[in-house]
Formats: structure tokens, sequence, C-alpha cells
């Protein structure tokens, strides 16, 4: 299709909430930071990652207090593409709204997420499931049926009562990303078993808009 038509038909969606990640990282992951130019500390970057969408609207369609989830397989450095993803989208979504999320996280919608059309190579599809996000107090946990359970808390500064966090980035996530540490991140899903307690996790407030 002609990319001015494209553009023409594109339907305008805004997402704002938080997101949560945690990867295989054995520090705080470098890719905030140089943006994916440098590569993961394993050389390879492994991660689940979690949206609790607070306010949302694709077209006429809200999306407002549902939840979506992510796996990510990286070979290399981000930059360079050829991920694996898969998605679990909230099982309290309709049709729609299920429709509407899977294009807006795979990169189909464009905007903020259009990155994953670039970067992905294979697709693994979308599943509906009982997804949960809770905050309590620092500390964020998500699960998503049998297929990922993860506790993320940000990691203490000198300061108390004031979260460590790197500021002013242009990582497509969001400008602010809180420093943090997974107190449990178990991945059983498409083949995948990962186990990254105690590695890098990410806490980031997020404001996704397209097209």
């Amino acid at each position: 299709m002609n990319t001015k038509i494209e553009q023409k038909n594109a339907e305008t969606w805004s997402i704002e909430g938080e997101l949560i990640l945690n990867c295989n990282c054995t520090v705080f992951c470098p890719c905030v930071v140089s943006l994916g130019a440098h590569p993961p500390t394993e050389g390879y970057c492994q991660a689940w990652l979690g949206v609790r969408i607070d306010k949302g609207k694709s077209g006429l369609t809200f999306l407002s207090g549902l939840n979506v989830a992510m796996l990510l397989d990286i070979p290399g450095k981000m930059e360079r593409g050829n991920w694996t993803t898969a998605l679990w989208i909230d099982d309290r979504a309709t049709d729609e709204q299920f429709e509407k999320l899977e294009k807006i996280f795979t990169g189909a919608s464009r905007g903020t997420t259009g990155l994953f059309k670039m970067l992905v190579g294979k697709y693994l599809g979308a599943e509906r499931a009982p997804i949960s996000f809770v905050t309590e107090g620092q500390k964020r946990t998500l699960s998503v049926g049998k297929y990922i359970q993860g506790s993320v808390e940000p990691i203490t500064g000198s300061r108390e009562g004031e979260e460590v966090s790197v500021v002013n980035t242009q990582y497509w996530m969001g400008p602010e990303v809180v420093v943090a540490k997974a107190s449990q991140g178990r991945v059983r899903a498409f083949g995948h078993v990962w186990n990254f307690e105690g590695r890098s996790a990410e806490i980031c407030n997020i404001k996704w808009v397209g097209p």
C-alpha cells in the first residue's frame, strides 16, 4: 500500500501508564543509555515486560484499565534487529480491544511502538491470558497466567526515599527510567525457560502515541 495512503488511514492512538521490564543483563541494561548501540551485558537480550494501561484509546476504542505483557529475545545489539517477540493481552479485553492492542504492540499502528515493525524478525503471536499488575509500596508484581511470574523493585540510593533513575534520555520507552532489580523473573513460554531473579530491571512511566 502507498505510504501516503497508510498515513492518511492510520488511526490515532495513545497509551499512558507504567511499564516494568526484567532482562538477563547482570547490571542495569546498557540499552537505556546507548539506545541499543551497546551490546547487552551477556551479548544477547532476553526479557519480559508488563504494561499497565491507566489511560488509553485507539480510534474510538477505549483501552484504559487493561494490561499487556511481552516476551523479547534479541540475539545481539538491539539496534541490529532480528528480535523474536510474543504478546499476551488481558483476557478482559473485548475482541476489538484485543485487535487494537495487538496492532499497537507489534508496531502496525506506528508511532512510539513502530520500531517493533522494523526490528522484529519473528513474531510468535498474541494470546489472551489473565494478567495482573500489582503495586505494593515500591514493589511491582506481574503475573501472566502460567507464563510469567515477575516482581521488580527500585534499587536503593544514598538519599532515603529517592529512586535511582536515568533521566533526560531518548530511550523509546520513556525519557526517565527507574533503575530496579528483579526479586522474581520466571518465564515458561514458547519453548523459553528463563529465570532472571536478581538481574536488571526497569520501571518507566509511559506516554506513547501514534501514528
